[in-house]
């Protein structure tokens, strides 16, 4: 009788630990998904910026953006810039009327990424995490106020930089997105309004 309680209070014993790690597992699961997810798209976000800042430049010499990452890297590797001196016109007796004198030309690599050590240039197209697959990138114009005007997106969709993950954890969380009319995953610029901001600046 006492070796058939000792057992049964063995399987008991087991079956209290299962029921606590399955409970303690409910609860870290989601913690560890939104830790790795912040750290994923923290990636993804730098990348993006990097992306708009070179198509505002691409935009300045050249009067649009471009939905092409080859002709977006060739711009960084042999693109130049202008070093404008604004000055005073000496004709000018009102003092209103200034003067842009170029002095010089700096590369676009180096005032885009001069600062960055072992920078990959050619990691600009990919999204991180996503075993290579690139941001999807659109370029053109729409109309505002009689005129056209450049717009730019590029974007990272969820299921790309969250491969690995949990996958039902991905599908609710660009339902939640979807549901409130937002884009399931992080992008800058629109197609639809002249704006080049980023989706994690209005969170």
């Amino acid at each position: 009788m006492n070796k058939k309680l000792t057992i049964i209070n063995i399987v008991l014993a087991l079956l209290a630990i299962f029921l606590a790690y399955k409970v303690y597992d409910s609860i870290r699961q989601p913690v560890v998904f939104e830790r790795i997810k912040s750290e994923r798209e923290a990636k993804v976000v730098q990348n993006l910026k990097d992306i708009r800042n070179t198509q505002v430049l691409f935009k300045q010499s050249y009067n649009r953006y471009t939905a092409n990452f080859d002709s977006l890297i060739e711009y960084i590797r042999s693109g130049e810039l202008p070093i404008v001196n604004i000055i005073p016109d000496p004709n000018d007796t009102t003092f209103t009327k200034t003067i842009n004198d170029t002095v010089g030309y700096i590369k676009v690599v180096d005032s885009l990424f001069g600062s960055r050590t072992n920078f990959d240039l050619k990691s600009l197209r990919y999204i991180p995490f996503s075993n290579n697959q690139e941001f999807e990138i659109e370029a053109g114009f729409i109309t505002r106020g009689g005129m056209q005007v450049p717009v730019f997106e590029a974007k990272a969709p969820y299921e790309k930089y969250l491969q690995g993950l949990d996958n039902q954890r991905i599908r609710n969380a660009a339902a939640e997105q979807k549901d409130i009319d937002r884009y399931p995953g992080i992008k800058v610029g629109s197609m639809t309004e002249p704006s080049t901001d980023g989706n994690w600046e209005n969170l």
